[in-house]
């Protein structure tokens, strides 16, 4: 196949629900082949994809199943990869669903978080670093409006793993350039998903916007960048999140 007629191929982590699902759809729907990752098996009843053939399940909170995984994916693929979305995350709570932080949060905790939500990342990038430089290939990484600021809800370990996720965004976007590969990040806000804490809508009320934001709009930032539209864009965190930044 030509470059133009190619099918392209997306790796995503995380892809099981809200974000992420979104995601899966969006690509699907551009005509690109998508290989999920999460830690469960992929559900037949799902319309989306390419099936148990393009699914890869995976526990990210496990280095060195993470490590394994990248040789799963990578025969998986013909030898390229155009785009590979870091989008898993876990935010731990409290016995009571509350918010974990720098002082009730134990070493394990800190442990599993870290290696979900950034050093799978690193991982995962690094494995697959001749694949999307065979491809000039993009990555993008899901951090946070958390990573910049307490957030009323997210968890110390997650608002500093989306922090770091962020750095990790420029260094890679450094490191992989020469490649050809961009490396950004996008940072969610306040998003319409299951795992909404109770409470939100106080933050929805002062947001500029005035309303959540939806799966489909934080999708539709990632293939963005995944695209050519984006070809002269690496190094950014784009924030999707109604001005709640501001």
């Amino acid at each position: 196949m030509s470059k133009e007629s190619r099918q392209k191929t997306m790796v995503l982590t995380g892809a099981s629900r809200g974000i992420g699902h979104a995601t899966v759809r969006r690509f699907n729907r551009e005509g690109w082949r998508v290989i999920t990752c999460s830690r469960n098996p992929f559900p037949e009843e799902c319309p989306w994809g390419g099936g148990n053939e393009n699914h890869v399940q995976i526990d990210l909170s496990s280095p060195d199943k993470t490590i394994e995984a990248v040789d799963v994916i990578r025969k998986k693929l013909d030898g390229r990869l155009d785009a590979l979305v870091n989008n898993a995350g876990i935010s731990p709570k409290g016995p009571n669903g509350e918010r974990l932080n720098t002082i009730n949060t134990d070493l394990r905790t800190w442990g599993q978080v870290f290696h979900v939500n950034f050093f799978a990342p690193v991982v995962l990038a690094r494995g697959l670093i001749q694949e999307l430089a065979a491809a000039k290939g993009a990555v993008v990484n899901v951090t946070s409006i958390a990573g910049s600021r307490v957030h009323p809800f997210a968890g110390a370990a997650y608002a500093t793993s989306k922090a770091a996720l962020a750095a990790l965004t420029r260094e890679m976007a450094h490191d992989f350039g020469p490649f050809g590969v961009r490396v950004n990040a996008i940072a969610p806000g306040e998003v319409e998903t299951s795992i909404l804490s109770p409470g939100t809508e106080k933050i929805v009320e002062k947001l500029p916007l005035r309303r959540l934001g939806q799966p489909e709009e934080v999708a539709s930032a990632i293939y963005f960048l995944c695209s050519e539209e984006a070809s002269y864009i690496s190094g950014a965190e784009i924030e999707v999140n109604g001005a709640q930044h501001v």
